[in-house]
């Protein structure tokens, strides 16, 4: 199985990931980890701020472990905001049914009501050099992501009051291991 875990920046995917990886032993790879080694190693002129185009040049690097391991029979997390709304598009069906999808939205009252505390956790796993993002931007963002799920059909988890029971409710409806 193959579980994907997207969203915008600082709804917890890296957490999330974390947990998974604790609770069914599946080892999971980050797409920062990717985006950094491959700038700092110079392998491609791009920078941690070019969004827009790190997304498809990450994108076709991570279909491809993402197969790997499908062919392989193993089992994979991945992680990131690098995963494009019409990833499907990239597989096969019989790729498709091995790949669980979901992204991780809040709600503009979730962010609203509790910025400063979902700023209190964006280095629960790793640790950010420094936060630039705003409540605003937050907002955007989320808003963008749960408007794209929606035209894309695909499953997300909407953090509006609770965000551990919430987070946990809809997990257990998506991840079904066996």
């Amino acid at each position: 199985m193959i579980i994907l875990i997207s969203g915008a920046t600082h709804t917890g995917k890296t957490v999330t990931a974390q947990k998974l990886l604790e609770l069914y032993k599946f080892p999971y790879i980050s797409i920062d980890h990717i985006k950094m080694g491959l700038i700092r190693s110079g392998n491609t002129e791009l920078t941690a701020y070019d969004d827009e185009k790190l997304t498809p040049y990450l994108w076709n690097i991570v279909k491809e472990i993402i197969e790997t391991a499908i062919e392989n029979g193993q089992n994979l997390i991945v992680e990131g905001c690098y995963i494009p709304f019409d990833w499907q598009s990239d597989f096969t069906k019989d790729y498709i049914d091995k790949i669980t999808f979901f992204c991780i939205v809040m709600s503009e009252n979730y962010i609203k009501k509790n910025f400063l505390e979902i700023l209190k956790h964006e280095n629960d796993i790793e640790q950010r050099l420094s936060c630039t993002v705003t409540e605003n931007d937050l907002i955007a963002e989320n808003n963008r992501s749960l408007q794209l799920c929606k035209e894309y059909g695909l499953n997300y988890i909407l953090i509006d009051k609770n965000y551990e029971g919430e987070l946990c409710t809809r997990l257990a409806k998506f991840i079904k291991i066996t």
